[in-house]
């Protein structure tokens, strides 16, 4: 029996007649305005619901990423540092070391414009207006290569612009998939009769490249031995001069068009009379000419050996070196992601090669 039988009975009391009190409301707040609930619903839909009026262009949102994005993301949505790369990374998502990109990973546009819009820019979240942030993403696609330069993005098209690995995701069945790895005991010591080093740090992009530094790190620590650093290889001696080709007469429309593709360059490069170097070299008279050849221009050291081995920026050289810069000569300066459709190479060479 209790020994507050008292007590017991007073809260029973209180109880019982603070019920109906519970069962109602406190009459406190008010119910949303619709204003204020159209204010907080702002996701969009991977089908397009949700998003508002208004339209942008690359070329509208060419500046507005200059100013409000490339400090992190670059001029040409490459990446700076270890800010996320936007643009290419096309048909490396099975590698060990994929570049997840809007081109090449990212399945809905939706989330590319809801980010933008609410996220972005970074220490501005939600300043970006519907027109702008349209034209940002324009510019976004326009990088991977998925619009053309002055296409419209709006409602009306949003649903246009096919994102090349929409089909790339499926399902999560690891819980069944691989219920036999997580339901067995884990191991907890002595686990392994050796460690076997698996992955280097550089292919996990996590320190610097250090060109073949590993290779000797690990070396060294397979032999125990202090790691001696490789000597550079003598330096080769300078190519005959190639004999300049003749270039045939380029079609007016190939031209035309490469003119438009340029558009792409011309923030870093200049061509024409009074053209002068930016970030990149002024581009007169690179068409089957030496590489490195403009000598108020400061070339990379990767550039710079190659024009010492006789390197002549013939089309097809042009064409392997546009089509993946970073590829082609690792250590170039330019950090463009590449021109990948074949027409748009040839079109650019072409234009080009008018400016001798």
């Amino acid at each position: 029996m209790s020994k507050f039988p008292k007590l017991v009975a007073g809260t029973a009391l209180a109880t019982l007649i603070a019920l109906p009190a519970f069962s109602q409301t406190f009459g406190l707040g008010r119910a949303a305005l619709p204003e204020e609930i159209a204010a907080w619903d702002l996701d969009v839909s991977p089908d397009g619901t949700g998003l508002p009026e208004g339209q942008g262009t690359a070329e509208d949102g060419e500046m507005l990423f200059s100013d409000n994005c490339a400090a992190c993301h670059g001029e040409f949505a490459e990446g700076v540092d270890r800010w996320p790369v936007l643009a290419g990374g096309f048909d490396t998502l099975a590698r060990q070391d994929p570049v997840k990109t809007v081109g090449s990973y990212w399945p809905y546009l939706s989330t590319v414009w809801d980010y933008v819009h609410r996220s972005m820019p970074f220490g501005n979240a939600g300043t970006l207006s519907a027109d702008d942030t349209y034209a940002i993403v324009a510019y976004i696609l326009y990088s991977n290569d998925l619009i053309e330069y002055d296409a419209v993005l709006s409602k009306e098209t949003f649903l246009d612009v096919e994102m090349p690995n929409a089909d790339g995701f499926f399902e999560d069945d690891r819980e069944t998939a691989e219920a036999a790895f997580w339901g067995r005991e884990p191991c907890m010591e002595n686990c392994k009769e050796s460690v076997e080093i698996t992955m280097l740090a550089t292919v996990l992009d996590v320190t610097p490249d250090e060109g073949g530094a590993e290779e000797v790190e690990l070396a060294a620590a397979d032999t125990g031995e202090t790691a001696t650093p490789v000597e550079e290889p003598a330096a080769e001696p300078a190519a005959e001069p190639v004999e300049e080709p003749v270039m045939a007469a380029a079609d007016p429309e190939l031209i035309a068009e490469g003119e438009d593709v340029f558009k792409k360059c011309k923030a870093c490069h200049k061509v024409g009379e009074g053209a002068k170097n930016g970030t990149g070299p002024m581009l007169n008279g690179i068409v089957g000419h030496a590489a490195g050849a403009n000598g108020d221009f400061k070339y990379s050291g990767s550039l710079a050996d190659a024009a010492a081995g006789g390197l002549t920026w013939t089309p097809e050289e042009l064409d392997a070196f546009l089509a993946d810069p970073k590829g082609y000569m690792k250590g170039t300066k330019m950090s463009f992601v590449g021109l990948k459709k074949d027409e748009d190479r040839q079109a650019v060479i072409a234009y080009l090669s008018t400016f001798q």
